[in-house]
């Protein structure tokens, strides 16, 4: 039987008191590098303690300036963010670490508003957790961004595996997160538009419900990212027409969702097998 967990609601945060502390598969978690910033110091050390037993290394860094400094030191597999920190805002930092690295990002906002959610997810940020919320949750949001970036995958590459993928006169360079366009010009995705644009590459020419768009970006039902998604294509459509005579590679299907319409994509087989 699992054991219990009792919680002690603090404020706007949900502190723990556990009997005792299950991992979510009955093991303890790899040990991955979680950065959280937040500029509320009992949070942020409920959050280090916690996490911690799950096996996850964690530091904490209470503005940007801080943030800054642990990730020059220092290689972090996932941040958790406040949105409101002093000094440089959540989003606008979401945004700075995004362009510098395919990192994943979950923020955290005490803002219950499904439109603040759209705005932090299409700043850069991989998932978000309004509060007040249960630390268990955390963990397994945690559990699922880092599974799905494959930030903790140690498999060797396999050197006969095509990880270039072009379409149209772009190419995808799939390790490195890279996109190029027919001009040369390196076009920047957030996790989400990787993931976007990787769904519908292994299948062009097929109609995508919205349904199944937002489990392939966000890993979760439809929901309250339904909105979310909409904008995700339009941000992905927009970088994916860059040119002035280009015409647009992604359909919407009117009742249906959308479909990417390359005129040839090569390297698909890499994405099987």
């Amino acid at each position: 039987m699992e054991p219990r967990i009792k919680w002690v609601k603090t404020g706007q945060f949900f502190a723990y008191g556990a009997l005792g502390l299950p991992t979510l598969n009955g093991t303890m978690n790899v040990s991955a590098r979680i950065l959280i910033v937040d500029d509320d110091a009992d949070i942020t050390q409920l959050l280090q303690d916690y996490l911690s037993r799950f096996g996850f290394t964690v530091r904490t860094a209470s503005d940007g300036n801080g943030m800054r400094s642990i990730l020059s030191e220092q290689v972090i597999d996932l941040v958790v963010m406040d949105v409101m920190l002093p000094g440089t805002d959540g989003l606008a930092l979401a945004r700075e670490v995004r362009q510098q690295s395919v990192m994943p990002i979950i923020m955290l906002t005490a803002r219950s508003n499904p439109l603040d959610r759209v705005i932090g997810l299409e700043n850069g940020a991989d998932d978000y957790i309004s509060k007040p919320f249960e630390p268990r949750e955390l963990v397994a949001r945690i559990h699922t961004v880092l599974r799905r970036s494959h930030t903790l995958n140690d498999a060797a590459p396999d050197p006969t595996r095509n990880d270039v993928i072009c379409f149209d006169g772009w190419e995808l360079h799939r390790e490195e997160r890279r996109l190029h366009s027919p001009d040369g010009l390196v076009v920047a995705l957030s996790n989400a538009e990787f993931r976007l644009l990787c769904t519908f590459l292994q299948t062009p020419r097929r109609v995508f419900s919205r349904d199944q768009l937002v489990e392939r970006a966000h890993g979760r039902p439809m929901d309250a990212y339904e909105r979310s998604i909409d904008l995700l294509v339009s941000r992905l459509r927009q970088k994916l027409s860059c040119q002035a005579d280009a015409t647009s590679l992604i359909k919407t299907v009117r009742g249906a969702g959308y479909l990417f319409n390359a005129r040839s994509v090569q390297g698909r087989s890499a994405w099987r097998g």
